[in-house]
């Protein structure tokens, strides 16, 4: 499978890439002229041949493009700040399911610590969203937005909304979802769980609680779950 690579423009049937990305398929990679790689400007992608490798630019001519792999559900994930190893797996496998947007959650019950050093980490965050963008050869990256409290997310929130909960009276995910949907807004906790104050205002913008099940999940094991559950639903 050939490795994919994002880029800033198309342009003239000609692309190039720069930076660390270049470097790193230059020196790294020790890729060579002639050599194929598929490229993705954010929005198509298409077969490439390497015309030219530099110390710090690769030059590209267009050969073909590659019929999109994008969901047709626009999926934005609502996800509270848990540990930086769980949150950031969590973001790999959030890609790698097709979601179009991360907002980092300021929860009730979030380690402050980890409240505190999120904003440090966000760089950090966005190269995972593009390595594993590269990695399951999506068209886009998702975006990730700046970290917020849950009420202002909640506000802002649009289509079908859905938030996550342990009650054992909450309606099960599949029974939430429709036959389609073009746009999902999915909220999930800390482990800790959400507060009341949280649940009542997601409720007045609209959201529906929904459960995935007797099991108690962690916050990473629960995007992949909801994710998955949710595209089989409406993919």
């Amino acid at each position: 499978m050939r490795r994919r690579f994002f880029v800033e423009r198309f342009e003239n049937k000609t692309a190039a890439l720069s930076g660390d990305a270049a470097h790193h398929l230059g020196r790294v990679l020790r890729a060579e002229a002639g050599q194929f790689y598929e490229l993705s400007d954010g929005k198509s992608a298409w077969l490439a041949r390497i015309e030219k490798v530099g110390r710090e630019r690769v030059d590209f001519s267009l050969i073909e493009p590659i019929a999109s792999r994008e969901l047709a559900v626009e999926t934005t994930l609502l996800l509270a700040v848990v540990k930086f190893d769980s949150f950031e797996w969590a973001l790999e496998k959030a890609t790698e399911l097709g979601v179009r947007t991360i907002v980092p959650l300021a929860a009730a019950r979030s380690d402050k610590a980890l409240l505190k050093a999120a904003e440090k980490r966000a760089e950090r965050w966005k190269k995972t969203l593009l390595e594993s963008s590269q990695q399951s050869r999506r068209v886009s990256v998702p975006e990730l937005k700046v970290l917020e409290k849950p009420a202002d997310a909640f506000k802002r929130a649009t289509g079908l909304k859905i938030i996550l909960t342990e009650k054992p009276e909450a309606v099960p995910l599949k029974r939430v979802l429709p036959s389609s949907a073009s746009k999902v807004t999915l909220a999930i906790g800390p482990e800790g769980g959400w507060t009341d104050e949280e649940f009542a205002t997601a409720q007045a913008a609209g959201f529906r609680q929904a459960s995935l099940g007797s099991l108690i999940l962690r916050t990473e094991t629960a995007v992949v779950a909801a994710l998955s559950n949710l595209n089989y639903a409406l993919g």
